[in-house]
């Protein structure tokens, strides 16, 4: 049996640990142990490829309307292979650096396969007994696929197999089966490269965990580019011998079933645990009944000194999350301190054209919290600044939701161009002591700049029955 003073499970967030820990002690001994490429979900096949691919369709779906500005142009061609090749040169790169680190380094021994435990403390990975006192477990997740009759039998792709290059040619027509951020942003990618789109979503919602404001307007939007349902549930899926794909859905507000017919279909129904390839169990793991290992607040596991980040504890599933939780891990299990995890601000965004991005509570969240009577409500149109007025940034708003009685940020929406760097002047105030809207609305802003929309937003506050009637009128 091996010794380590550290088994790593996982080779994405999990390795901001380990640097300090070999710093503070040279002569550790740590197992790092990925049955996948090294870097991690966001590295390999999550965010960073996905964005890579996305910047290009951007660029071109921000020239929409640009005769109004005076500027004749039009995109002659999107090249699907040269997107798809420069991402994955970009990635590769990234990844062999990071294996070659790993494979290279005097304290790690790293191992490339699946591990499981076998007893507390104990693992097994590339048929060798591995034990240490001290694990991290930060597994990641994988796509979700939904039980539809068929799906088993014809050929599909996920997000992963988009970004591991499996789909060789940009497809002429694509089913997406999901109707969230993932299915959102590669809806957006490939119809703006020009094939024909359809999103079918179950939930009543498209993006369910937006405001029904920013989806509407974001569905809106996209849908002059694509289909999009909401409402409806997959049933069941068949292939021809030319392979053609046909999907009939359940339509939940008529009960009538609808077909659809597409070259390719893309799985984007959300993301599942993998600790089941653990065996967590057979480590005194304990896991809650969707398969994501628990954790208490400062992110140890039922088993001590066993701590869990990441999609592993299921918790948020964005890569910045991740690196808070790997500080927080850090912080209690080398450093010995109590510090417990804080998602109150947890910000995300959605890299749709247009953009969007949110932090912290939605409204009826706050309003569940706090009660109506203390939410306050402030908003402001891109339109109404003098920057979003030179853009020709029509429709776009901010929405902060703010505790009246003591000025606190609850939570900020934000749908238009640049929403996800906006949104930071946000962000940065709810990680103050005060926590207040006021600190914003204070400090001189930039004019004309864009980040005036946001310093409007919180300066025009305003009761929830006031936003509703304010928001319903200038809607239309």
């Amino acid at each position: 049996m091996k010794k380590y003073d550290l088994i790593v499970v996982g080779s994405g967030s999990a390795m901001n640990i380990v640097e300090p820990i070999i710093q503070a002690n040279p002569s550790t001994k740590i197992a790092a142990i990925d049955k996948d490429e090294p870097g991690g979900i966001c590295l390999t096949r999550g965010c960073i490829p996905s964005k890579i691919m996305l910047y290009p369709t951007e660029l071109a779906a921000s020239l929409d309307g640009a005769e109004e500005l005076g500027i004749d142009v039009k995109v002659k061609s999107l090249s699907y292979q040269k997107i798809m090749k420069r991402m994955r040169e970009l990635i590769d790169r990234d990844i062999n650096a990071i294996r070659n680190g790993l494979s290279n380094s005097e304290n790690i021994d790293y191992y490339h396969s699946e591990a499981e435990f076998i007893a507390p403390y104990q693992m097994k990975v590339e048929n060798e007994t591995i034990t240490a006192q001290m694990i991290f477990l930060a597994t990641g997740s994988r796509p979700y696929i939904p039980k539809i009759d068929g799906l088993d039998k014809v050929h599909y792709h996920t997000s992963d197999s988009v970004i591991r290059m499996e789909m060789k040619e940009l497809p002429r027509s694509l089913a997406i089966i999901g109707g969230g951020y993932i299915a959102a942003e590669f809806g957006h990618f490939f119809a703006t490269l020009g094939s024909e789109v359809t999103i079918i979503g179950r939930n009543p919602q498209f993006l369910p965990e937006e405001e029904p404001e920013v989806s509407a307007l974001v569905k809106r939007h996209l849908g002059r580019r694509m289909k999009i349902l909401t409402n409806h549930v997959v049933q069941k899926v068949t292939q021809s011998q030319d392979g053609t794909k046909t999907l009939s859905a359940l339509d939940r507000s008529t009960s009538e079933i609808r077909t659809f017919s597409a070259n390719e279909i893309l799985i984007a129904a959300g993301r599942e645990p993998v600790n089941d390839i653990l065996k967590p169990e057979l480590g005194g793991v304990k896991t809650t009944p969707d398969g994501w290992i628990k954790v208490n607040e400062f992110l140890e596991t039922s088993q001590p000194n066993v701590w869990a980040l990441g999609d592993a504890d299921g918790q948020h599933l964005f890569r910045h999350v991740a690196n808070y939780e790997s500080e927080v891990v850090y912080y209690n299990a080398i450093l010995k301190r109590r510090i417990r995890v804080d998602y109150s601000a947890v910000p995300h965004a959605v890299f749709t054209y247009p953009e969007v991005a949110s932090v912290g509570m939605r409204e009826k969240e706050a309003i569940e919290r706090v009660g109506t009577e203390r939410v306050l409500i402030g908003y402001a149109r891109y339109e109404d600044t003098a920057k979003g007025e030179a853009m020709n940034a029509k429709d776009y708003f901010v929405k902060v939701i703010v505790d009246g009685s003591n000025d606190h940020i609850l939570g900020a929406h934000i749908v238009g161009p640049y929403a996800s760097i906006l949104v930071h002047e946000i962000i940065a105030v709810m990680y103050t002591r005060e926590k207040s809207w006021r600190t914003i609305s204070d400090a001189m802003h930039i004019h004309p700049a864009l980040s005036e929309v946001v310093q409007r937003a919180v300066g025009y506050m305003m009761p929830v029955e006031h936003y509703h009637e304010h928001f319903s009128s200038d809607d239309n």
